[in-house]
């Protein structure tokens, strides 16, 4: 008896119940580890991309130390005699530096007019997400489809527009126009409904404050990543504007840089010596893009994740 009690225990205790396997959990927010030939291949595609960019950049560096003579005997991307202060001083010089004048107009046009974009665009997106009206949807579905007509198409009618008003050849048809961004207002329009609690404006009216003094202190408060974001798009928008201002501008002294520079490009034709200040010129005007960039880029990239993750 005692050994039959024995075997059976035995039994049991030699063989261990079988347990299900578990499987290792994963950590939230990390993934399978790609293969090393996926990641080769991203950093050749990301390592060609950057490329593909910096490598036009570098060209307008080095052509814009090279002499005229230099410019067309010498390898495009190699540095010759480095005449960049020379090149500097005929730009200035050039038609009693209406150069300048033309950056002074660019500043005004893509400064004081993407400020004023930015304003309008987040106070409008702030009204389409905070406020529930009748017509709203079609509003929203406007500013969307109005993004898919290119603005070449709308740059005769504006102008003609602009002809009857008597804003021709004024600041004022630049600015005007740019002022309307339909791109800015869905931004805007995203950003409140992601930054802006409902919650928090409630209470601001239950404790006596009204919509303006709401939105003033509070929402734009919250909205100052998005509106960064905003007015770095309007800036870069207004600051590459071409055909509207070449439309509505026949005075050269109100004309920006890009139509100015466009000028010289088809006189150079003629007179070789203007494409060495074209290439100067070109490479001087892309200094305030890359300065606002750079001082705007903590807020922007803090904006971009904000409206990123709405979609």
């Amino acid at each position: 008896m005692t050994s039959l009690l024995t075997r059976q225990t035995g039994t049991t205790q030699d063989q261990e119940p079988t347990r299900p396997r578990r499987r290792p959990q994963r950590v939230f927010g990390e993934g399978e580890r790609p293969s090393r030939t996926a990641r080769t291949a991203g950093w050749i595609f990301m390592i060609a991309v950057t490329l593909y960019f910096l490598v036009p950049v570098y060209w307008l560096i080095v052509a814009s130390t090279k002499s005229t003579g230099d410019l067309f005997s010498t390898p495009g991307f190699l540095f010759a005699e480095f005449n960049l202060w020379e090149n500097l001083v005929a730009l200035s010089s050039q038609a009693d530096g209406i150069y300048w004048r033309w950056m002074f107009n660019s500043l005004i046009y893509s400064g004081l007019g993407s400020v004023l974009m930015t304003f309008i665009s987040v106070i409008s997106g702030y009204a389409l997400a905070m406020y529930r009206f009748r017509g709203r949807t079609v509003i929203l579905a406007a500013a969307l489809g109005s993004m898919l007509v290119p603005q070449t198409v709308l740059a005769q009618p504006t102008y003609v527009l602009l002809v009857e008003m008597g804003l021709n050849n004024t600041m004022w048809g630049v600015l005007l126009p740019s002022l309307v961004y339909p791109f800015g207002v869905m931004l805007g329009f995203i950003y409140a409904q992601t930054s802006v609690p409902p919650e928090l404006l409630e209470a601001a009216r239950i404790d006596g404050a009204g919509e303006w003094r709401a939105f003033w202190s509070i929402a734009l408060k919250l909205l100052t990543p998005g509106s960064v974001t905003i007015l770095l798009f309007a800036f870069i928008g207004s600051w590459n504007n071409f055909m509207l201002p070449l439309l509505v501008l026949s005075d050269a002294r109100l004309q920006p840089v890009t139509v100015g520079l466009s000028g010289w490009s088809q006189a150079s034709i003629t007179i070789p010596g203007l494409q060495t200040l074209v290439i100067v010129g070109s490479l001087v005007s892309i200094i305030p893009i890359i300065i606002v960039f750079v001082s705007l880029q903590r807020y922007w990239r803090s904006g971009l994740a904000a409206g990123g993750m709405k979609f």
